[in-house]
């Protein structure tokens, strides 16, 4: 039997307020909830049994999956104080269903939107004999990240540190959140303590001078933790730049067929239209989320943001990396600048927010 686990523990605290009634992994995404386009994934790859390592708001992942019958067995490893990415496989491995000390467990990060092919990481896993094998990713600027230098043959050297200097730079590769353990090394992390398998985990078993293996690839990657990152990775997947076996058609919008939208309006850049939402006149909707029975009112123009569900933008209003949060109300003629965050259920009257000049007249209180 191929095992999974998926690592969905955190709150998601850099795209709030979308988190903070829903787990980061069960927000939608190109029109299902991210954590379904990486269970398909894996089936693809032959996995048989998925263990979620849960924490926040755990029980929404039982609530997601109670009806999924579709020849995957799911548990669930609910932590229940804070164990670090190697403290929370552990405690997930204690679900695992094999009895094999050599058999390979694949672990995904739950934030993650990866174009690698996991039978490949997992067949380069088996031929090489890895303790650990990990899916490592080129990017141009690797200064933001831990790097991990490996030698010819692909067996890791070193895990460093960010980078805090060009000459410090001896790598672009990075990990990318996809590892492939031996089932026997998974069981060795410590247990009931808080372990970083960045910090703590991998170094030592480089140290040790066990065979830690990097399968580097230029296959699409993108860390979906922040609002922009989240809407272009969506819109990607609509548009094919990346693939799920849940995107049947690419398109310039992914449409929910009970969503209303004018004849003038224009959604496009693989934006997505939930359920219910009314998409009115002259609007423009550019490679942005829109939920479930939003209404945009005439004119809004809305680009690289997220409206949650049950909320309204007001006529002529313009949008841009902006996340709205759910039952919110913009009002009419607002401008709302970037990285601009409004919480549930906030209202903002007519013009509230503008970044110009308007020609409304000003109300002087006498």
């Amino acid at each position: 039997m191929q095992e999974a686990i998926i690592l969905v523990g955190g709150k998601g605290t850099r795209l709030r307020p979308l988190t903070n009634h829903t787990p980061k992994p069960l927000l939608n995404v190109a029109g299902s909830s991210f954590i379904r386009h990486q269970i398909a994934k894996l089936m693809d790859a032959g996995v048989e049994h998925v263990v979620f390592a849960t924490s926040y708001l755990a029980g929404l992942f039982e609530e997601e999956f109670q009806d999924f019958a579709q020849g995957l067995q799911i548990s669930y490893a609910v932590e229940e104080v804070p164990l670090g990415t190697g403290g929370a496989i552990r405690n997930a491995g204690r679900l695992l269903r094999g009895d094999s000390a050599d058999a390979p467990v694949l672990v995904l990060n739950g934030d993650i939107l990866s174009g690698v092919d996991l039978r490949a990481v997992l067949e380069r896993h088996e031929v090489q004999e890895a303790d650990v094998t990990l899916h490592l990713t080129r990017v141009p600027d690797p200064r933001a990240f831990g790097l991990v230098p490996t030698d010819g043959a692909g067996r890791v050297l070193s895990f460093l540190e960010k980078p805090k200097t060009a000459e410090e730079c001896v790598t672009d590769q990075i990990n990318a959140g996809c590892y492939v353990f031996r089932r026997s090394v998974l069981d060795a992390i410590p247990a009931d303590r808080e372990v970083s398998v960045e910090q703590e985990t991998f170094p030592q078993l480089v140290a040790q001078g066990r065979p830690i293996v990097g399968h580097t690839t230029d296959d699409y990657w993108r860390d979906l933790g922040t609002p922009l990152a989240f809407v272009h990775g969506s819109a990607d997947l609509v548009t094919g730049k990346v693939t799920s076996p849940l995107v049947e058609r690419h398109a310039e919008a992914l449409i929910d067929p009970t969503a209303t939208i004018a004849p003038t309006a224009r959604v496009t850049g693989g934006s997505t239209i939930g359920p219910g939402a009314v998409i009115g006149p002259h609007v423009v909707v550019d490679r942005s989320i829109i939920g479930g029975g939003v209404t945009v009112a005439e004119g809004a123009r809305i680009h690289e943001s997220v409206v949650d569900h049950d909320s309204s933008i007001g006529r002529e209003s313009f949008l841009r990396e902006v996340v709205v949060g759910c039952h919110a109300h913009i009002g009419a003629e607002n401008e709302l600048p970037a990285q601009l965050r409004l919480s549930c259920g906030i209202r903002i009257p007519a013009q509230g927010v503008r970044v110009s000049g308007t020609a409304a007249a000003c109300l002087t209180a006498h």
